[in-house]
């Protein structure tokens, strides 16, 4: 599904609007410095192939390039040969005028075009329910996105909306939280009854960690 922002609608060439795209589940803005780029086509095509891991997590996606529709559309021929894939199922916002690119900071002064106008970085932005930012991650151009980095930060977003916990470091599904600083003595023990606390030389309590709570 290719789409630009001037007309018609989302399901072949047309608009669509972000906001209503998302409704009321979770969003993935990312934006590509160009079209038929070795790295954007490893990306596209990974990002295609892990979208049933996106929708079991209620997260729909959206890309964006400064290349024109007919480009996104000519590209997407490349992105499924190339990944071996049946469909590009996600969006592909036009934007060769820069406008939404100036608008979310998503442009790479050093990166350009053969017309010497800037590109796109590879931005990654994550979007709650709550059409609120939750997260933005800024990739150089010669770095590709790892997807599954981001299916684990969808999981521990997701997961610290609604539960009074963090994650630590290389946390991963189904492994010890932290319990948040905020929760004090009997709300504690009460929440996480399987509450451990990792002593440190300060003798100061706060490396609490609990399984992860349902």
């Amino acid at each position: 599904a290719v789409v630009s922002t001037q007309s018609g609608h989302y399901g072949r060439e047309g608009s669509l609007s972000i906001h209503d795209y998302f409704a009321e589940g979770w969003g993935i803005f990312f934006t590509h410095p160009a079209d038929y780029t070795p790295v954007c086509t490893t990306e596209l095509s990974m990002v295609e192939k892990m979208a049933p891991e996106f929708a079991k997590r209620n997260v729909k996606l959206i890309a964006l390039s400064c290349n024109s529709v007919a480009d996104h559309t000519g590209w997407s021929e490349d992105i499924k040969a190339y990944g071996k894939l049946d469909t590009v199922s996600f969006p592909i916002i036009e934007d060769p005028s820069r406008d939404l690119a100036v608008k979310f900071g998503m442009l790479d002064p050093d990166e350009k075009d053969a017309a010497g106008l800037p590109l796109t970085a590879r931005a990654v932005f994550i979007v709650g329910p709550d059409k609120k930012l939750k997260l933005s991650i800024l990739y150089p151009a010669t770095t590709g996105r790892n997807f599954d980095e981001l299916i684990r930060v969808i999981d521990s977003l997701q997961l610290t909306a609604y539960k009074k916990v963090a994650t630590p470091a290389n946390w991963q599904q189904g492994s010890e939280c932290m319990v948040l600083p905020s929760v004090k003595g009997d709300e504690a023990t009460k929440l996480f009854p399987g509450m451990r606390i990792e002593q440190v030389p300060s003798g100061k309590e706060y490396m609490r960690f609990a399984p992860q709570p349902e």
